[in-house]
């Protein structure tokens, strides 16, 4: 969870008796974890007094015909999610308003409210994306100059503030892991309006965002990360929304189709095997690792025998840093990324802010590097924090991490003792769109990342573009993108968000994500052209 002001952090308690009870902690400038879980009390009686502010300031609504109002959702309960949708603690929170809804169809009214923490994110169609990429279907106001977020003096991403019908506000609580909460005190606001006769059971008319957005040419939703394999001539790319795996040659001819497409964990032939947004990715010989994102597990493809089975990871989401142990029996949190070393599957573990270790003789799997507090800070491996590290890539030597919520690069020592340190970036709202030195030059919520010849590649993706980090030269330089969103081919391409980068035979290969394209760029000449996939 990060909170947007250096000193303080809101934190609510939603109880038996609805209470609204607010802490403010004097603390670091982010927090991880589950903040919200905080020991529920019913002896202190709590009336609802305070008048929920109105959704004014608003710059755009998605998922409705036309602007709400809290005059006019009377009658009915309320949830509002300040969120912003770069933060992976947000996004945790999204099931659970999934099933809030679900249960709750006829009472209660999710709105989100989208207050951007980077300037990428203030853009309404890039919230569409965003709305489209994680299946959401509850109003969404665009709160990017935080006009909303002022009036509920919200402090953290994300934050819920729960209303009553006659529009009071009956609770606030940060972080992610409230769903009990939540589910009783909605469940006690309802029976106690419905007694009184005050509870609107008459559904809103919502718009359903379009969550089937697809390039007809290539067939893709929301590809995440690619790998290339210059020894049999192969990409793999994570078709993300689709919740499948393509592997094509390099001249984009599909070879084979791992998944059902069903979202679900399942392992089996590749026809019925099954993915929940599949992010990074690494191969070797004949095998093939998966970061299976939001199964929160870590999967492995036997391309022999097309067979898919689960190496690490539960199905369920930890909420605990630092807890290792048998693969098949630890629960992870949300993996992004994947690279192998010998016989070592290191993992970007986005949700714990954590680098982690997947060990594929004894199959344990454990942190590697980041005590789980989400900033940046250098030292020893387990000493030093990460914030939601989304991309990592080798040069055999060094793990090199796109840390997308620092806007930075940070290199990790595979050497006994080794330790941390920042190439590029300087903390969690330093950001911005700047070539130069690395102490002086800035990133934009990186998400892909590779490795050739002594350069680090990267997808700088809230700018659109692909750069260059000399680690020796201690520079980063534009290579590819306006810094635009846009998606022109040629000497002067244009990308929206790319989010996985790989290299091989002297091409760059780039998951395009809000394009739903695989682009691929000429190291040597800039030139880029769009792959098309056929046999799909």
């Amino acid at each position: 969870m990060e909170s947007r002001h250096a000193n303080q952090i809101l934190i609510g308690v939603l109880g038996l008796a609805a209470l609204a009870i607010v802490y403010f902690l004097n603390g670091p400038k982010s927090e991880t974890g589950p903040i919200g879980k905080i020991t529920e009390s019913a002896k202190m009686p709590y009336e609802q007094t305070v008048q929920a502010p109105d959704f004014t300031g608003a710059t755009g609504w998605l998922n409705v015909k036309e602007p709400l109002s809290i005059a006019g959702l009377k009658g009915k309960i309320v949830l509002i999610d300040f969120w912003t949708y770069c933060c992976i603690n947000c996004m945790h929170v999204l099931p659970d308003l999934k099933k809030l809804e679900a249960r709750y169809p006829k009472e209660l009214v999710v709105v989100g409210v989208h207050s951007a923490k980077f300037q990428n994110e203030k853009d309404t169609a890039n919230i569409q994306n965003a709305i489209a990429r994680y299946r959401i279907e509850h109003p969404v106001a665009n709160d990017a100059n935080f006009a909303i977020w002022k009036a509920y003096d919200v402090h953290a991403w994300p934050t819920l503030v729960l209303v009553d019908p006659d529009g009071f506000i009956a609770g606030t609580v940060s972080g992610e892991g409230n769903y009990e909460m939540l589910d009783r005190s909605i469940a006690k606001l309802a029976s106690e309006f419905r007694a009184k006769g005050k509870l609107n059971e008459q559904p809103i008319e919502r718009l359903n965002s379009k969550f089937n957005i697809q390039n007809s040419k290539t067939g893709l939703l929301f590809p995440g990360k690619i790998i290339a394999d210059e020894k049999s001539k192969r990409l793999v790319i994570a078709d993300s929304n689709h919740n499948r795996i393509l592997i094509t040659d390099l001249k984009g001819r599909v070879i084979a189709v791992i998944g059902s497409g069903n979202a679900g964990l399942r392992d089996g032939n590749f026809s019925v095997a099954e993915f929940n947004h599949p992010q990074g990715m690494a191969m070797r010989d004949g095998t093939l690792w998966i970061a299976d994102t939001e199964n929160h597990a870590l999967r492995e493809v036997d391309l022999t025998t097309k067979t898919v089975k689960t190496l690490a990871g539960t199905g369920h989401q930890a909420h605990e840093h630092g807890l290792g142990g048998d693969g098949l029996k630890t629960d992870l949190n949300s993996p992004w990324d994947l690279t192998v070393v010998g016989d070592q599957l290191f993992v970007a573990m986005a949700g714990s802010h954590q680098i982690w270790l997947y060990d594929l003789k004894s199959g344990r799997v454990e942190p590697f590097a980041g005590n789980g507090r989400e900033n940046i800070q250098d030292g020893p491996r387990q000493d030093a924090s990460l914030a939601q590290p989304s991309g990592v890539t080798t040069d055999g030597k060094t793990l090199y991490v796109a840390d997308s919520e620092v806007s930075a690069v940070r290199s990790v020592s595979l050497a006994t003792g080794g330790g941390v340190e920042t190439l590029i970036g300087k903390g969690l709202f330093e950001f911005g769109d700047k070539d130069g030195f690395v102490d002086d030059a800035r990133l934009q919520h990186p998400l892909g990342i590779a490795w050739s010849n002594g350069k680090i590649y990267l997808a700088d993706t809230y700018n659109h573009r692909v750069k260059v980090i000399d680690p020796v030269a201690k520079t980063s330089v534009a290579f590819l993108g306006t810094g635009k969103s846009g998606r022109e081919d040629g000497s002067k391409p244009s990308f929206n968000e790319p989010g996985g980068l790989a290299i091989a035979g002297g091409k760059l290969y780039i998951a395009d994500t809000n394009n739903h394209l695989i682009r691929v760029a000429d190291l040597k000449t800039g030139m880029v052209r769009t792959l098309k996939l056929t046999g799909l």
